[in-house]
């Protein structure tokens, strides 16, 4: 979209600030899959080897992105079990204390 101008409404120029905003969080995105995931360059052939590569590329970003998440809730779950024993653990000494 284009910059807003001068003459421009307010409603124009929202409209015109959300696309930008909506095409700059997209832009990222797009140049970590041709640098990362080898989408600059296609080795296949045709209108159907483009779109191969493009499926491809994306499932790999989305494997990845299902990875991170799965890594983080394994990673706060064992540290949640970890306090967990040792609550129980500090629990028991508190309990032969006062008896």
């Amino acid at each position: 979209p284009k910059k807003a101008l001068k003459r421009d409404n307010r409603y124009q120029q929202d409209k015109k600030r959300k696309l930008c905003k909506r095409r700059a969080a997209i832009e990222p995105i797009i140049g970590h899959l041709k640098s990362d995931f080898r989408l600059s360059r296609n080795l296949l052939k045709g209108q159907v080897g483009d779109e191969i590569n493009v499926l491809m590329a994306a499932c790999a970003w989305n494997l990845r992105k299902w990875l991170v998440i799965a890594t983080i809730f394994l990673f706060w779950q064992k540290l949640g079990l970890f306090f967990v024993k040792y609550l129980r653990f500090f629990v028991v000494l508190d309990k032969k204390q006062f008896c």
